[in-house]
């Protein structure tokens, strides 16, 4: 590695001077705030919610409230499928249960507008076979007060019940359900992630003491994440599917800013600084592009703020959260802890055991070859996780191995190689991704519904008995609210204009209570699908009578106006991350080149995610095995989230590699070399970090609610394709063609770069010879069967 100048220690800054001159203080401090946030955090869950995919100030929403506030029979939230076996529900002392059983619910507090195929007679209430029948209730209040309401009245209702069983189903079911699921389902991932997380950090660390800070850096994100969370419940709405995100974020960032430090700590250690030095220099290179890194990926997730669905909020809130509180445990909590641990870090190291294991058995020969190859490791699994750990760990020196190692070789003989070839792994590279994204062009969204839950979910299995044995799709149906000084003559006038729209298969009504009325509106087809949107968009542009004003609500005009609200505010999310990633890359590096690479190259990493998306979760492909239950569409929310989460974490690792090639161009003025070198020294790690964090997402997407189970493994495919394809193969490839037209800026640009721009080294200064490449990558450079062009002309 390159000699550091130790002549001069930098000067340090605050927080620096804070965490190397009292870490004890820094560590007891972090600690009293993690024990507060694991009071304040306490039961943040039970307070979240499982909607939030309705813009509150659509039409459809305003719809809602009025009718659940003058006519809460009409938005029943609450469904009791009553059974009655080998008799039909007509069978008098069937029906004298269902009354006892409707009374009972009447008179329970939080309960009305209760109704019953035997106090309605209505069709739509009994089942084809006549063996099932519904009773129909609103349980008022928030999420959270529907959520206690249900949990009172269920046992006393739910079960066998004389001649009858009964079931618990509708809107409030299913989101509790679905709350409870989610909450079992991370608790199973966080056992899952945690202790395959701890083996790949030994791997990756060698040493067990290293390997247990990202996690403690980790826990610390998520404890107070959940306590940042649950002070906004007290605000606001939350959604309880957020918790995944924590989780997930939480981990992995903790662990992709602990190996960036760690690996630059021991880097410093190896070129002979102390403890307290090294971590200065540390936080002073590293420190920055984590910080740096964690203002991107916090730009990506705040663009959810713009838009209405509490949904995508909720994401941004715990999102930004949890980024800057891993940021700042890794900044604090880390350096406090590497400077009391010192040489220590090394301690523990399991892979020394190993070889002098081999060393036993095969001879010193044996083991130093074995060692170097270890070290040079660029490939998948434990060989990529070996080569992390030693690009990681600096040297072998530095672990007390007295191997000649030379880490990262692997990584620097692949970057030679794609940029020995560059057009050929630009444009194969470029096409395979966009042909892994073609089955995105056929998308078609849709609406989240009880399908998300198990198979065997009570309040799912109630509603498929619902959807698949009643008449005229119970629940699907659309509800015109008009209001106004309406006459019997312009209801009746309202009535034949819906009836004459296509796609309109019944209407009932209206039921009016003064100025108020509504009517019942089934359409054909599906319940969401084409015609029935489109019916929703034709209610709204029929022209009114002018003493009447209508509003449209239903499953179909939730999701028109969900596609509506998100297509207003998708370009802002957009115009967002684009010009702050471009603002901020550009602070960075100088170039006014390299913000745009990064932002086209990042989309390019998410081209197999939406494609495996819409291949799998919307076609069916692969539903068994993953055991989910195909829709035939995706929540509208889900890409939007997807994308900002995954473009995120695309520059995150996007910017330690571009960090450390910028630091090396600084130093020597070779732009080929310094991409090699960039990659021979953050090939590993971004690898093993990728590895890692994917391990975390696809353990968050064993959960068995299929919108998590998308969320978990199309991020985790996401991080693997932008780490092993994007980082190592494209952005070589696109730079050796670049060439050193890549750092080219104007020069007012230039000038406000080097007044407010960041970087991991410092920059020789003016007429100043540039520095020599490294020793060993030059050595590498010249190893190669095909000369390398030079690097300057």
């Amino acid at each position: 590695m390159p000699e550091v100048n130790r002549s001069a220690p930098p000067p340090v800054g605050g927080w620096t001077r804070f965490v190397t001159a009292r870490p004890r203080l820094a560590l007891l401090a972090a600690l009293v705030i993690t024990a507060l946030a694991v009071f304040a955090g306490s039961g943040v869950a039970d307070r979240m919610g499982s909607g939030g995919w309705q813009a509150p100030d659509a039409e459809s929403s305003y719809a809602t409230e009025v009718l659940a506030r003058e006519f809460p029979a009409s938005q029943p939230n609450l469904l009791l499928l009553v059974d009655s076996g080998y008799a039909t529900v007509d069978d008098p002392a069937v029906a004298a249960e269902a009354a006892r059983l409707t009374e009972r619910l009447e008179a329970e507090p939080g309960i009305s507008g209760v109704g019953s195929y035997w106090g309605t007679e209505s069709p739509a209430l009994r089942s084809e076979d006549g063996h099932e029948a519904i009773i129909a209730a609103r349980i008022g209040g928030d999420e959270t007060t529907a959520g206690e309401t249900l949990d009172r009245i269920a046992p006393a209702f739910a079960g066998e019940r004389g001649p009858v069983t009964v079931s618990l189903g509708g809107p409030v079911a299913v989101q509790h359900e679905m709350q409870t699921i989610i909450q079992e389902d991370l608790l199973r991932a966080e056992l899952i992630a945690l202790p395959v997380t701890l083996v790949l950090l030994v791997m990756v660390f060698g040493s067990a003491v290293a390997a247990m800070l990202p996690l403690g850096v980790g826990i610390v994100a998520i404890l107070g994440t959940n306590a940042v969370l649950r002070g906004l419940t007290e605000f606001t709405d939350v959604s309880v599917f957020a918790m995944n995100l924590t989780t997930a974020l939480g981990l992995g960032l903790a662990i992709d800013y602990a190996l960036f430090i760690v690996r630059r700590f021991r880097e410093e250690l190896a070129g002979g600084a102390d403890p307290r030095t090294a971590v200065g220099t540390t936080l002073r290179t590293a420190g920055r592009t984590v910080l740096f890194s964690a203002l991107t990926v916090a730009v990506s997730l705040s663009a959810m703020l713009v838009f209405p669905q509490y949904f995508l909020r909720s994401f941004a809130y715990a999102g930004i959260a949890v980024v800057l509180l891993a940021a700042a445990a890794a900044l604090i909590l880390l350096p406090a802890a590497l400077v009391l641990l010192g040489h220590r870090i090394n301690s523990l190291d399991l892979r020394r055991l190993l070889r002098r294991r081999k060393k036993a058995t095969t001879g010193s020969a044996g083991s130093a070859g074995t060692t170097a190859e270890v070290g040079t490791g660029a490939g998948a699994g434990a060989g990529a996780m070996a080569g992390a750990g030693a690009a990681s760990g600096g040297s072998a020196a530095a672990s007390g191995d007295g191997a000649d190692v030379s880490p990262g070789r692997g990584w620097a003989r692949l970057g030679a190689l794609v940029m020995r070839r560059a057009p050929v792994f630009a444009v194969v590279t470029t096409v395979g991704l966009l042909l892994l994204g073609l089955p995105f062009l056929g998308v078609k969204f849709g609406t989240a519904d009880d399908r998300q839950l198990p198979a065997g979910a009570e309040s799912r299995v109630v509603q498929e008995h619902i959807r698949d044995g009643f008449p005229g799709s119970p629940g699907g149906g659309l509800e015109v609210l008009a209001e106004g000084q309406g006459s019997p003559a312009a209801y009746a006038d309202l009535k034949e204009r819906i009836q004459q729209l296509p796609g309109v298969q019944r209407v009932d009504g209206p039921v009016a209570e003064g100025p108020v009325a509504y009517y019942s509106v089934l359409p054909e087809g599906e319940a969401v699908g084409e015609e029935a949107q489109q019916l929703v968009r034709d209610l709204r542009s029929m022209p009114s009578a002018s003493s009447l004003d209508t509003s449209v609500t239903g499953t179909a005009a939730v999701l028109v106006d969900s596609k509506d609200a998100i297509a207003d505010r998708l370009p802002w999310a957009l115009a967002i991350i684009v010009v702050v990633t471009l603002f901020l890359v550009f602070l960075l590096t100088g170039s006014v080149l390299i913000p745009l690479q990064a932002v086209v190259l990042n989309a390019l990493s998410l081209t197999a995610m939406f494609g495996a998306v819409v291949w799998v979760f919307q076609d069916g492909n692969l539903s068994g095995l993953l055991a989910f239950t195909s829709t035939g569409d995706i929540e509208t929310t889900l890409p939007v989230l997807m994308f900002c989460v995954a473009f995120g974490l695309s520059m995150d690792y996007g910017v330690f590699l571009i960090s450390r090639i910028k630091e090396e161009y600084d130093r020597t003025g070779d732009h080929e070399h310094s991409v090699t070198f960039g990659l021979r020294h953050t090939g590993g790690l971004i690898t093993a970090a990728a590895v890692i964090l994917a391990v975390v997402m696809v353990a968050i997407g064993t959960s068995r609610v299929t919108n998590t189970k998308m969320l978990g493994l199309g991020i985790a495919l996401a991080v693997l394709m932008d780490a092993m394809v994007v980082r190592s193969l494209l952005v070589p490839a696109v730079m050796k063609l670049m060439g050193r037209s890549t750092w080219w800026a104007p020069a007012p640009l230039r000038a406000f770069h080097r007044r407010f721009g960041l970087s991991e080294g410092e920059a020789a200064p003016a007429g100043a010879p540039a520095a020599e490449p490294a020793p060993e990558v030059a050595a590498l450079l010249a190893e190669r069967p095909e000369p390398a062009e030079p690097a300057r002309r």
